[in-house]
Formats: structure tokens, sequence, C-alpha cells
């Protein structure tokens, strides 16, 4: 019997539905895949290639595929008797998800999970969601909204609202945000940050999440990573939908794209083995079925236009598809996930006022002009 080792995420949407679909697939081919979950944060404290060399699949971030492959940490999927199915899954990718997980012209992973910052609401207390910002900030204005900004989703905040301004990240080497346009979106992130709870500046879209689905004091966020859990009957007390972000100067387009995907180590024991369950876990039939029944967020269209799921779910993928579809992708240099790890903290500070806006803007120039100029 072949026994392959995976890593994944620690939350149900990354680990509850990968194991019951590595289950259904040992039933099935007698290929059994033993996974360990971590948290999100191991993904960012240790060198990606360094993970890879001690398991045979990963579940990951697109961000981190150039590094990966420079490195010669992944194995690429195609060329090796799947090019027909990677010709399927790229036809079938929910915005540009699919293509994050390339690179040099080859195949690193399959966009298993696919996401972006959406807006979130709670149904039951709020019928009508604000549709841009100025109804977001009245609405703030009422005490009722909340907004996930500690360091990640604070810069996730920048680029969404930059890009929406016609702006995307990283449009040549060495530089990150366009500073007209970046300095329009912190004028819009500091008079939201008023307004929320102080606590939000610490708290991720889980946290953020939670406050809705348990208290009757918020009824909205504007930008917040969706999970598809919040969604379904039962899941917590009270349901959350979730929509398209607040309209801009680009409409919904703009959003950070985020979502996870399936990667095969090159150091994998069994390499065509792992190469086969990563392609037959992004197939329609499993993301639509065990996939998505224990708690995953599936990735391709199938899934995202099934019926099934969508009456399941407060039409969460007919409701957000058009934010997915329009969405910016980060910077592909090799750089970039020390680039975020840095930037991340400096857009927080300059959210609780403890560097100007100037200043941030001059640490992102510096920053940029070492890290996001390679790859």
């Amino acid at each position: 019997m072949t026994v392959l080792q995976g890593m994944t995420w620690d939350h149900p949407r990354g680990y509850e539905c990968i194991v019951a679909a590595s289950a259904e697939y040992a039933r099935t081919t007698g290929v059994e895949i033993r996974w360990e979950k971590h948290p999100l944060r191991a993904f960012e404290e240790a060198p990606i290639e360094q993970l890879a060399a001690h398991h045979d699949l990963m579940v990951m971030d697109h961000p981190h595929i150039p590094q990966a492959a420079e490195a010669g940490a992944f194995a690429p999927l195609d060329g090796h008797g799947h090019d027909d199915a990677l010709a399927a899954l790229a036809a079938q990718s929910v915005g540009v998800s699919h293509a994050t997980y390339a690179y040099g012209g080859r195949q690193y992973g399959l966009a298993t999970d696919a996401a972006a910052q959406v807006a979130v609401h709670r149904p039951d207390l709020i019928a009508d969601p604000p549709r841009d910002w100025d109804a977001v900030l009245e609405l703030a204005a009422e005490g009722r909204v909340v907004w996930p900004s500690n360091a990640v989703h604070a810069l996730s905040s920048l680029v969404t609202l930059t890009a929406n301004a016609g702006a995307p990240p990283a449009s040549e080497p060495g530089v990150f945000l366009d500073e007209e346009a970046a300095r329009g979106a912190l004028e819009i992130m500091h008079r939201l940050a008023e307004l929320i709870p102080e606590a939000n500046l610490s708290q991720n879209p889980i946290d953020v999440a939670e406050m809705l689905a348990t208290s009757d004091t918020f009824a909205y966020a504007p930008l917040s990573y969706g999970y598809v859990n919040y969604s379904q009957n039962g899941f917590r007390e009270h349901r959350l939908r979730h929509i398209d972000i607040p309209a801009g100067a680009s409409g919904v387009a703009g959003s950070q794209l985020g979502g996870a995907g399936i990667a095969v180590s090159a150091s994998a024991r069994d390499l065509d083995a792992a190469r086969a369950f990563a392609i037959w876990l992004a197939s329609s039939d499993v993301q639509r079925g065990v996939y998505y029944d224990h708690g995953g967020q599936p990735g391709y269209a199938p899934a995202w236009e099934d019926d099934r799921l969508n009456d399941d779910s407060l039409d969460f993928f007919r409701g957000t598809r058009a934010t997915l579809e329009g969405a910016s992708v980060r910077p592909r240099f090799q750089g970039w996930p020390e680039f975020q790890n840095r930037a991340s903290v400096w857009t927080n500070q300059a959210l609780r006022r403890e560097i100007t806006d100037d200043e941030l803007l001059r640490r992102f120039r510096g920053a940029a002009e070492e890290l996001l100029t390679k790859g």
C-alpha cells in the first residue's frame, strides 16, 4: 500500500475536507495520505523548501510558488500524463486562481480552494447591505461594522482598494503601489478604522466572522476573506451571507486573491501517486462532493456554479463570483513573502497612527527596491 504524507492548514476548510477526501481516495485506489495540520504562520516561519522536504503533498498559498519553483521544492504537474486534465482545470478556473500556481511555464499546483476579500453580512439583521463605500462608512458610524485589520489583512485591504482604484500592485519591478492610489485607499481605511472596534486592528477574518455569527451587535464587514463554512446551516448560531465587495472606481474588481492550492513535493516518495491525487482532488465531482460536504471551499467553476452548493450556502459562490473574477494577484516575485511580512506590520502601524502615511510609503519604496525585483 502506498502511503503519502501531507501538510495542510489548521481549519475545517483546510483540514477536515481533505482528510475526508483522502479517505475516499484510499478506499478506491489503495493510496493512503496522512495529513498533518499546522497554523498558517507555519508557512511564514519556515522556508517552503524545508517544509516540502518533509512532506509529499502540501496545501499552501499561491504567493509561495515562485520561491518554491526556483528552489526546486515542488514538482511540476504538467508533462506527466495529466496535461488534458490540467487544460480542463485551466478552463474551469475561477478568475485567475489556477494560473497563480504556474511559474516559468510549468504548473506547480492546483487551486483547490478559491477565495478573495469579499463583503459579509448577517441577513437577519440587515436586508440591504452597503454596496459602496459611502454607505459602508454610514453604517460604520452607527457602530454596526467590523473589519479584520490585523497586520496581514490591513495590507490585503490596502492592495484591494488600490487595485480597485485602477492601480494593481507591482506593475513594474521594484515598485509596490502607485502612491496616489495608495493615499486614496489609506484615507478610506483611516476613516473606517476610527469607526470599528479597536480590537479589529488585531483580528483576522475568522475572528470577525465569529463576531458576526455569535452577536447581534454587528451586521456587516466590507473586506474579509470569505469562509463558506459560516454560510452553511449549523456551523454557528447565525449564518452569514457573502457578497461582492463595495463598489469603487473599478466596480467590484481589484480584491486581493487568496485561497489555497495543493502542490507536490519534488522529494515525494512516489511522485506519480502524489500527482494523481492532486489531479483527483481538483476534479469536479470531488470538489462539489466529498470536499465541499466536509467543510471545503472549492476552487473551480463547476462547484461554484453548482445549484446544490449555492442553495446550501446562501449563494456564497454566485454572490461573490464577480469579485473573484476581477481579483488582483499579489506580486509574483521571489521576495514577496518577505516583503509581505514587513509591509503588513507597517500598514497596521499606519492604521494605528504609530507611523505616518508618508513614512509607510517611504518604507514600501525601500523594501520594494530590495525585494520585488527578481522572479
